[in-house]
Formats: C-alpha cells, structure tokens, sequence
C-alpha cells in the first residue's frame, strides 16, 4: 500500500514553514537569554519545544492531505451506442446545399459526434453496398478523422441501396449486445437524400421493430433538386438527359416512423440538426461498460484530530503553569 498526497506543497506553505523555523530559532535565542538573566534552569526551554515542533509538522501533513488505504472502485459508463448511415452515392455530390449535400453532411455529423460525447458512435458508409468505416467508439478524435476521409470516390458504382447499411447496422449491433444492454439504447441514424433504388425495406424495417431498434432519419436535399456532377458535365439518365436529383423526403420519414424514430431534415430553408440532437438525448441511455479504478481516501483527519489534541494539551499547560506561579 502506497502513500500518496492530494496536495504539494507550494511556495505558500515553504514561506510559513521558513517563517516557523524563524519564529522557533528567536523563540529559543529569547528563552536562553532570559534563563541566563535569571539564572534558571536551561532545561525547561525544551520542555514543550517538542510538542509545538511536532503539531506543526501534523498541521503540515494534514494540509497536503496524505492519501491510503486503496481499494478498488467500478465507475460505470451509461449512454447509448448509435451507428450513423452515411450515402456516398453520386446524387449526395449535389449542390442544392451549399457547398454539397456530402460536404454539408459532413460537417452537420461532426456537431452531432460532439453533443452526444457520453455515447459510443460508429460510422457506416453506403451506396449499392455498405462499408463499416469506423466500429462504435468513444474516441471523438478518431471518428473526426474517418468522417473527414469520407468521399464517393470509397464506394464502387451502382445503383442506392439501403437493405445493405440497414442490415449491416442491425448485425452491428447484435454483436455488440450482452447482458448490460438491451436494443433500447442502440440507434442507427440515416442519413441521405431518399433516393433509394433497392429491394423492398419492408422486410427488415420488420425486424428493426421486433427488436426495438429505433431508426432515426436525415433527409439532404431539396424537393426541386439538383444536376450530379460527373466527368466532362453532369450526370445522364437513360434517356440521354441530364438527372436530376431530389430528396425524397417521403421514404424517409416512412423509415423513421415505422420504427418508432423520427425524421428530419437539412435543406436551404431548414436544418434540423439541433432537434435530432436534443431528441437523442433524451433517449434514455443504459450500462454500456463497467470499469474498475483504484481508489484511496484523504486521511488527513487524522492527523488535524492530533495536532488540534496537542494544541489543545499545550495551552491548558501554560495555563496550569501561570496558576501555580
């Protein structure tokens, strides 16, 4: 069992300590030169030189605080775990939101990764097929730079598809799952621009219900759309004109409320960000992971009581003493 102190000592207390050590040396020059005036006994200038010297020590002690008597503590970390969805097809490179849809997603993400900073968070990225990007976390800094390394150019060509990063968050999820937590505080939020080209998502948005996992939704975009940008110009349809994408609002709104969730929206006219925050938070979180610590106690009580005792023994000296004289 180690000593430790709360407390070091600073020039404050070296400049009593100094001024102690002045005070005792006069103390005793003083006492000397009076015993010798009155021809006393020199031996009773030390009779409770020790005591004052030794409370003050304990007062000393008492102030840095001395630190034993270790033990173990267990600290528990609640919150919630949230896997984020993020569309990197073609149609999020829009410019209906300055300065694009990705960009603008980007850094609407970040402010989400720092408000919610007691909950795990993992990163998702999708297009026709779903990439784990970064597994739930706590390190902010470590999701800032998956987030900052997030492009298009990481995903191959095809068609939107949200089966994939749906399923892959659900699976996520089940494996991080143990006895300390159940699905009510694990999220997966959504984030795209509603433009979805995939099978049917009735069949596991029925799963998500059975489970009680809450699917949160981020529709990007505006109802009139945008040109996607591609090499050389802009991106065609298969009729050989230039596409055109919109937010489709409506798919994802469908998602969320299926689910028990809610969605919301970032356009030039709004930004929802703040209430998705707030609506999170007041998720209840649940015992993500418990840890143990090493812990000690300031015993510095200890050592006050005793010094207190001693001062107290030394004035009722002195007053005994002034009595019989």
């Amino acid at each position: 069992m180690d000593l430790q102190w709360y407390y070091s000592l600073t020039w404050v207390e070296y400049f009593f300590i100094s001024v102690f050590g002045l005070a005792l040396g006069l103390y005793l020059y003083r006492m000397w030169h009076l015993a010798q005036k009155l021809k006393s006994p020199k031996r009773f200038i030390f009779i409770k030189l020790p005591l004052r010297i030794i409370y003050f020590i304990l007062l000393i002690i008492a102030l840095i605080g001395p630190s034993f008597g270790f033990g173990k503590k267990f600290v528990q970390a609640v919150g919630k775990d949230i896997y984020i969805l993020i569309d990197l097809s073609k149609s999020m490179t829009a410019a209906d939101i300055s300065p694009t849809r990705l960009e603008k997603v980007k850094y609407e993400i970040k402010n989400i990764i720092q408000s919610l900073e007691t909950d795990r968070i993992g990163l998702i990225v999708f297009a026709h097929d779903a990439f784990l990007q970064c597994p739930l976390t706590y390190d902010r800094n470590a999701l800032a730079i998956f987030l900052q390394n997030i492009n298009p150019g990481l995903m191959p060509s095809g068609s939107t598809d949200f089966n994939p990063a749906l399923q892959m968050a659900m699976t996520r999820h089940e494996i991080s799952q143990n006895r300390l937590t159940d699905f009510k505080a694990k999220l997966v939020i959504l984030v795209s621009d509603g433009e979805h080209f995939g099978s049917d998502t009735t069949p596991l948005i029925q799963q998500y219900k059975r489970k009680g996992l809450r699917l949160f939704t981020i529709g990007v975009g505006t109802p009139q759309g945008s040109r996607i940008p591609a090499s050389g110009g802009f991106q065609l349809d298969k009729n050989g004109s230039i596409a055109i994408s919109r937010l489709n609002y409506q798919k994802m709104e469908e998602l969320a409320t299926q689910t028990g969730g809610q969605y919301f929206e970032i356009s030039p006219e709004k930004n929802q960000i703040s209430q998705l925050i707030k609506t999170i938070q007041q998720v209840k979180g649940q015992r993500l992971d418990v840890r143990t610590m090493d812990v000690s106690s300031n015993k510095y009580e200890y050592f006050l009581w005793i010094a207190l005792a001693l001062i107290a023994i030394d004035i009722i000296f002195i007053v005994k003493v002034l009595k019989v004289a």
